[in-house]
């Protein structure tokens, strides 16, 4: 059994040992279930501590992954299709937005000649 799914249920048997040992107990639903989920941490953090390493170390494993994945070199090669097709729009933006800033520098140092009232 892979160490999260164990990790999980223990942790998940806690909480409903302690939520049923309370109701039991006729506590408030609302308050056993707080009461039983502080317990379920508390109990997992204390006693738990190498099952919740071996999940850490599983979820660092996974993430680290194979090293060749055809999905994530598909995905690489259209996104580069994608943007080779791009430039000539962005030509185009560019033009446009070199006019405006042309035009923002011409305003800016109008307005920095102009005297300044206070």
């Amino acid at each position: 059994m892979k160490p999260w799914i164990a990790y999980t249920l223990l942790r998940l048997g806690v909480f409903a040992a302690a939520f049923t040992l309370l109701m039991i107990a006729d506590t408030e639903p609302w308050l056993a279930a707080v009461i039983a989920t502080v317990l379920g941490f508390a109990v997992s953090y204390v006693f738990f501590g190498k099952l919740r390493d071996a999940v850490a170390l599983d979820f660092a494993a996974r993430r680290e992954g194979p090293s060749h994945d055809p999905d994530r070199d598909a995905e690489d090669a259209e996104a580069d299709f994608d943007s080779a097709a791009e430039p000539v729009a962005d030509d185009n933006a560019r033009e446009s937005s070199l006019e405006g800033d042309s035009q923002s520098e011409a305003d800016a140092e109008q307005q920095s000649s102009e005297p300044r009232q206070l």
